[in-house]
């Protein structure tokens, strides 16, 4: 699917006409892109790096111009092909656009700039605007996803500050777990590196490649031997003993595995399986034992798990008067969890008087998945246009919708303490 590659088209029909719109005598456009506000307090800004390095370090080719040109003349879609043979021949097939950021990872609050970009070729002032669409997209997604990442582990944070001795484990706390609920695997590589600036457990591969590929980072991520309900299955109900017993068996020497316990009745499994049949072994097991529901209350099971595991293996009790399992077992909540239901299961737990290191979480769809562009109402929008050899600072002013309002002049970013 090469055509994703193609800048030209990578983009709305409609912008192939704007060229024409603009005042005689534009030069230069500057545009910004912010998040607008929506339910989030904070912005976390990430992921231009990668679409700078997959889109706009290749430069256009006459084959590309070509394939935009038949596509958008079929559609009945004004194209003007002179403009980009001269993009071609005058800067060798790169945008001839300056684009300046915040540092990523930076988090700040909404309605501040993020990115500010203006061309530096007046001949070309329509190439500002021209890519908004890809590049809009580039960043709500990911600095979205980052966003919702970064403001979990600050739930997290507190509850570990506030029950647990070991605040340090907080990086390990939130397991990426959403590659099959996403529209695409760019997606899953953009929102789960998106994920690993924050935390450093993950099962989606596409992120942990993209965090590689792009911001060039090391051994980042952490997973270990998990279980589906395929293989537990697949012994039939009157061996679910033994089919976690092999788990157990076979992956010993990687120091960890974490066991399905929800396949048939998960009360079950914890208080009799788990907490006697097999309980001798996995007190020796060489690692950490997982124990995993994934169906139920995402609130009162994560919490009843903990109480059968305690029921069985007994706990301790910390420096802060919170219940802490043994270290060789945890719950692993990965059902069910979203940013909004992540305090409701850490006051569940404090009212019974757990340590918030007692389960493990992890999140699918509603990392990856659940937003959209509205999420924080980011936006793309001109700021200021350079007419007859002076800048005019411009912005909408949209009756109805006041979030709408754009910022007008070119823009910094500073920090006020």
């Amino acid at each position: 699917m090469g055509f994703h590659n193609n800048v030209i088209i990578d983009v709305d029909n409609y912008k192939h006409c704007h060229y024409a719109l603009y005042p005689p005598g534009t030069q230069y456009v500057s545009s910004y892109i912010e998040s607008r506000g929506g339910y989030l307090p904070s912005t976390m800004f990430v992921g231009l790096q990668a679409y700078l390095r997959e889109y706009l370090m290749s430069p256009i080719t006459l084959e590309q111009i070509d394939e935009a040109e038949h596509i958008e003349r079929e559609q009945g879609m004004h194209f003007n092909r002179e403009l980009w043979l001269g993009v071609l021949n005058d800067h060798g097939g790169y945008l001839p656009v300056e684009i300046e950021a915040v540092p990523e990872g930076t988090v700040l609050p909404p309605r501040n700039v993020l990115v500010q970009l203006v061309n530096t070729d007046p001949k070309y002032f329509w190439t500002t605007s021209f890519f908004e669409t890809a590049l809009l997209r580039a960043v709500w997604y990911p600095t979205t996803i980052g966003s919702i990442s970064w403001l979990a582990k600050q739930i997290i944070r507190e509850s570990l500050e506030y029950s647990s001795d070991n605040p340090e484990v907080l990086r390990h706390m939130l397991h990426d777990y959403g590659a099959r609920g996403v529209s695409s695997q760019e997606s899953a590589g953009l929102g789960g590196m998106a994920h690993l600036v924050n935390f450093s457990q993950s099962d989606t591969v596409p992120g942990i490649v993209a965090a590689k590929r792009y911001y060039n980072a090391g051994n980042i991520s952490n997973s270990g031997c998990n279980s589906e309900h395929a293989g537990f299955c697949a012994w039939g109900r009157d061996n679910e003993v033994s089919a976690l017993k092999n788990m157990l068996d076979t992956y010993a020497d990687t120091g960890i595995a974490i066991l399905l316990t929800d396949t048939y009745d998960h009360e079950n499994c914890v208080k009799n399986i788990i907490g006697k049949e097999l309980k001798s072994q996995i007190q020796n097991f060489p690692g950490l034992v997982g124990v995993r529901p994934d169906s139920g209350d995402v609130v009162a099971v994560t919490s009843d798990t903990t109480q059968w595991l305690m029921d069985s293996f007994g706990y301790e009790t910390n420096s802060k008067g919170f219940k802490v399992l043994p270290p060789y077992i945890r719950v692993v909540q990965g059902d069910g969890v979203t940013f909004e239901a992540l305090p409701k299961i850490f006051i569940e737990m404090e009212k019974r008087g757990f340590s918030a290191e007692n389960a493990i979480f992890g999140m699918g769809g509603g990392l990856l998945q659940h937003h959209n562009r509205d999420t924080m109402n980011f936006g793309q929008k001109a700021n200021a246009v350079f007419v007859d050899g002076n800048w005019r600072d411009i912005s909408k002013t949209p009756t109805g919708a006041d979030f709408k309002i754009s910022k007008k002049g070119r823009l910094a970013l500073t920090i006020e303490n």
